[in-house]
């Protein structure tokens, strides 16, 4: 480890580093292609390369769902994938990742306050929003508001996710893809309404500018008045995105897109316990984010990638693909964080008042760059066939803050009556961090016949973290190398069933914070943490009727640098124990005639193991993670009412505990939420009118308890609502 007191440099601009790149990969895709392509004077084409059967708007060459890097289809990889598509979203009137959580028994929520950005748990294990988020299979960074008014689905890759990404918090891995030009004309117009107020008015246009199709493009345009229920985090919200596609000739593919957002808004401030005692839940439209200076936050991004896509007469594919993303942030909040008055700092007071700080970080930037060369084919070796993908990718992360203002105002109450005042001053330095990546995999599909495939992934990742408070204080620099295997077996049985195992490693890379009243080795780079999962899994071959079930176990290193902060003790920062998730997940899925049900249920034994700085805490659950979650979703089309849809969604999540001690419990609830629909036709136009009750039986609940920064919160359920839509598609 060396320390560094230098000023971070900026990347070179995108026109030179990134172009001299771009081409250089260009280059070397094809000379790897002409040295593997078969001799054509001698031979004959080899076989094409094996596509998986996926719904495309696009033009020729579908990228190969990337989510799981194989490439094949989704029924036949060895891995727990869900894809959320573009429907599915408009049904629910999705506009945020945290909307699509109903949907899938293994995805819960983990801090998702109204009007701030996302945070998901997948398996039980929170998502790192700056290192397990793609876009287009590019890294980037989820520390921002991310809209869906442009996305034709989100893929969420379920456990280690170190097949995919080098460094990554183990549960999963979210990849969004965008929506590409159709094949036909589009010309969609829709409004929507919500209670509360909140409207959303949003074109999505596309079209061929020639005759041949080799020109065509979309583009989405959404803007919106944001009035929740909850009172006192009013907003507004745009879109505007588009994407091209330029077929060079039958077997290229240019592909470019962009997307322009802005979010502005306050945020709902959470709940937490009082005293030892778990309070009811609150009226849903209570908001304590509610003092005269209270400000909203901002989060405004640009996001844009290209990708060139051939596919060669050997059979073989390659694709050099570069993206960027630029965020600008403010983030403020009137927020409420512990009890001075009964010297506990990880709840409010037994009485409802708490501690409350006038927090601001503002001007805040954070840039994404990436780059990614690669490779994928068929080569045979006797009666044995291997699909072989193998790339290059390079990223770098920039985040670059200004002083911040954290200054404690006087007392508040969960009451939402007390009045303070403001106290601006930025008397507080933040971190800023410089992160790069190189990361090389290679994936390999070995097809031992008609019925058994082996797949063999490796990911190797060199990185470079430097980071330095924005007073200068506190420098720190390190260089890691990790090393991400995985391995799959499956069969392929009578009747269509496919049966696999498999087994990986994903990892993740930790310093001890630069804090030597609390530390006594601050700034010392941790051994890789390096999380090991196994899973085995069923699943039925697509048809009217569909099913899966799948049995993991995932092990995760610990440290002990929360639990030292937690405890104010002087400690060496080190490894310390692990936390083992393992359960059982099911889904299935039925359509017969008018009617399709979807069930999917997570049962899940998570406990913290061999701790010794707190071995309080071994043998007991996580906080936030329930026992066992319970999805439902039923869709009727009747025949006899031509257009017509009515769908209901059931979501059931089983208690958890609120603290590290395990004698507060938060109960397990229920939520029905239904939607109908009504497509009439005349003249060309389509319309599509719809409806919408959220949280039918308008039950009270505590919808999640975050620990987050050292604190218990509490969030409650949103209210009974109304929403309603329509939709036109002009001719």
């Amino acid at each position: 480890m060396a320390t560094v007191t230098r000023t971070l440099s900026p990347m070179p601009a995108p026109r030179s580093g990134h172009w001299l790149l771009a081409t250089a990969c260009v280059l070397a895709c094809n000379w790897a292609a002409a040295q593997l392509a078969p001799d054509a004077t001698t031979t004959q084409a080899g076989p094409s390369v094996r596509l998986p059967k996926v719904v495309t708007t696009g033009q020729a060459l579908p990228t190969p769902n990337d989510v799981a890097g194989f490439g094949t289809d989704l029924s036949e990889t060895p891995v727990s994938i869900s894809v959320l598509d573009r429907a599915t979203m408009e049904r629910w009137n999705a506009s945020r990742l945290a909307d699509l959580v109903a949907l899938d028994a293994s995805i819960t929520d983990a801090y998702n306050a109204p009007g701030y950005w996302d945070f998901v748990s997948v398996r039980g294990f929170t998502l790192d929003n700056r290192s397990n988020y793609r876009r287009e299979g590019l890294p980037i960074s989820a520390e921002t508001t991310i809209s869906l008014a442009n996305k034709q689905r989100v893929e969420i890759l379920k456990g280690t996710s170190g097949i995919q990404a080098g460094v990554s918090a183990p549960g999963g891995l979210v990849n969004y893809v965008v929506k590409r030009p159709t094949q036909t004309p589009l010309r969609d117009l829709q409004l929507g309404w919500s209670s509360g107020g909140t409207v959303r008015a949003s074109v999505d246009l596309s079209d061929r500018l020639d005759s041949e199709a080799r020109w065509a493009w979309r583009l989405n345009a959404q803007a919106a008045r944001l009035r929740p229920q909850v009172r006192g985090i009013e907003g507004e919200q745009s879109l505007l995105a588009g994407a091209l596609d330029w077929r060079l000739s039958r077997t290229s593919l240019i592909q470019v897109e962009w997307e322009r957002g802005h979010h502005q808004q306050a945020s709902q401030a959470a709940f937490s316990v009082l005293g030892h005692s778990l309070p009811a839940p609150p009226e849903p439209r209570l908001n304590l984010n509610n003092q005269p200076w209270s400000s909203p936050s901002r989060f405004d991004g640009s996001t844009g990638s290209i990708r060139l896509e051939q596919r060669w007469d050997s059979g073989w594919t390659s694709h050099v693909q570069w993206g960027r993303q630029r965020l600008m942030s403010d983030d403020r909040l009137a927020f409420p964080f512990g009890c001075s008055n009964e010297g506990v700092y990880d709840r409010y007071c037994s009485d409802g008042s708490f501690d409350l700080y006038d927090f601001r970080s503002e001007r805040e930037s954070r840039v994404t760059d990436a780059a990614s060369l690669g490779l994928r084919g068929r080569v045979r070796t006797g009666a044995i066939t291997h699909e072989l993908s193998t790339g290059l990718m390079r990223s770098r992360g920039r985040q670059q803050f200004q002083d911040q203002a954290f200054n404690w105002v006087g007392y508040g109450h969960v009451s939402g009556t007390v009045l303070t005042a403001a106290d601006p001053t930025l008397s507080f330095a933040s971190t800023e961090r410089d992160e790069r990546y190189t990361e090389w995999h290679l994936n390999d599909l070995i097809r031992l016949g008609e019925s058994a495939q082996l797949w063999i992934g490796l990911r190797h990742t060199a990185l470079d973290r430097s980071s330095v408070g924005t007073d200068g204080s506190n420098p720190l620099r390190y260089r890691q190398s990790l090393t991400s295997p995985w391995a799959a077996l499956s069969w392929r049985l009578p009747g269509g069933w496919l049966l696999y195992g498999s087994t990986g490693r994903g990892a993740e890379s930790q310093a001890v914070p630069n804090m030597p009243t609390v530390f006594s080795n601050p700034g010392a780079v941790l051994p890789a943490l390096a999380s090991r999962q196994w899973e085995l899994g069923v699943r039925s071959r697509p048809g009217s009727t569909r099913w899966q079930s799948t049995v993991f176990r995932i092990e995760r290193p610990s440290t002990n640098v929360e639990t030292c902060q937690r405890l104010g003790s002087t400690c060496v920062g080190s490894l310390d124990g692990s936390v083992v998730h393992q359960g059982i997940e099911a889904a299935w899925q039925r359509t017969q005639g008018a009617h399709r049900l979807e069930l999917s249920g997570m049962w899940l034994d998570a406990s913290r193991r061999g701790s010794a700085v707190d071995p309080q805490q071994n043998g007991r659950r996580p906080v936030n993670v329930p026992a066992q979650v319970l999805r439902a979703q039923w869709v009727w089309s009747p025949a006899a009412l031509a257009g017509a849809s009515l769908a209901a969604r059931a979501s059931h999540e089983g208690s958890r505990w609120v603290d590290l001690t395990g004698s507060l419990r938060l109960p397990g609830w229920t939520r029905v939420d239904l939607h109908w629909s009504q497509t009439v036709r005349w003249s060309g136009t389509q319309a599509v009118v719809s409806a919408g009750i959220d949280n039918l039986f308008d039950r009270r609940h505590w919808r999640e308890s975050p620990y987050q920064f050292g604190h218990i919160y509490l969030y409650p359920g949103a209210e009974r609502a109304l929403r309603m839509g329509l939709q036109l598609s002009l001719p």
